[in-house]
């Protein structure tokens, strides 16, 4: 998405049907913004050494490179992008996260639903992947991109100055996807965090009407933490959404208290709508969302 400065995004491959519906969703993103595409597939030890005898471990890995390079080789006929392949051994999750942290890759898009055999089970390691990457990850779930991509977009807000961080990606996505965003938050019967919200929404909504970004307020009237991450859910299928847009780490409540389960929720209970995850950048001053 061309937001780091390493034009390329990591897509782990397992060559199950959740990880091509994955890489469909990066030649997509990849062909807006013009990035390249690096596949990667990884070789847990223990699946290798489970399996296989010391001898006839290198057969396979030089079996699996070479699927992944036909893979990369004939990706790149087919969409005239620029498509890279590497082949790590190790956990999963920490092979994707180091990857993509060390080489600065611009974002992560993988799937979400596990699979067997030679399949590496990519999905249930993307909790994990959030929690380690410094770039963005885009975990997709059953839902195809469309033809025109991300075109309706939901943002929940909260009262955290890193929430509004959220807001730079949405007017990145936005203006190259025309989208629409939605900018769902919860209101509280407390006076102060009434305010608070409200200046909070009222900063969202001036950044969103700069950048020339369509967009539509939604007041989830649902305080709970449980009930919150549920209604994100709930409106973001009655919308239609194509991409929900979170923070990791530093999500805070209604209370202002940390929920850092909050992104875990929505990612792990969306069950057809990929969800974007945003690493936060660590600051202690107010927030300048293009800057």
């Amino acid at each position: 998405m061309n937001r780091k400065t390493n034009n390329n995004i990591l897509v782990p491959i397992d060559f199950s049907e959740i990880s091509e519906n994955a890489l469909n969703h990066a030649v997509k993103v990849a062909k807006i913004y013009n990035n390249e595409i690096t596949l990667l597939y990884i070789m847990e030890e223990s699946f290798l050494s489970g399996l296989f005898s010391a001898g006839n471990n290198e057969v396979m890995v030089d079996a699996i490179k070479a699927k992944v390079a036909q893979k990369a080789s004939d990706l790149a006929t087919n969409t005239g992008l620029k498509v890279n392949f590497a082949v790590e051994k190790g956990k999963v999750y920490k092979a994707i996260a180091e990857l993509a942290n060390s080489q600065n890759f611009d974002s992560i898009i993988m799937g979400s639903s596990g699979a067997s055999g030679l399949e590496q089970i990519i999905g249930s390691n993307a909790s994990r992947t959030i929690q380690y990457s410094e770039v963005p990850v885009v975990v997709v779930k059953v839902n195809p991109i469309g033809a025109q991509g991300y075109k309706k977009i939901v943002m929940p807000i909260d009262l955290s100055i890193e929430s509004r961080q959220k807001v730079e990606w949405a007017i990145h996505l936005g203006k190259k996807f025309d989208s629409e965003v939605h900018v769902v938050y919860s209101h509280s019967s407390d006076e102060y965090l009434s305010k608070r919200i409200a200046l909070n929404i009222n900063l969202v909504k001036h950044q969103l009407e700069e950048s020339g970004v369509r967009y539509i307020l939604h007041d989830l009237k649902d305080n709970l933490l449980d009930n919150f991450a549920n209604e994100v859910l709930q409106y973001s299928d009655a919308v239609n959404a194509d991409l929900i847009l979170v923070m990791t780490h530093t999500e805070k409540g209604i209370s202002d208290m940390l929920i850092g389960t909050l992104t875990q929720q929505i990612v792990n209970r969306s069950e057809a709508i990929p969800v974007m995850c945003i690493h936060p950048h660590e600051t202690g001053y107010t927030y300048n969302f293009m800057g």
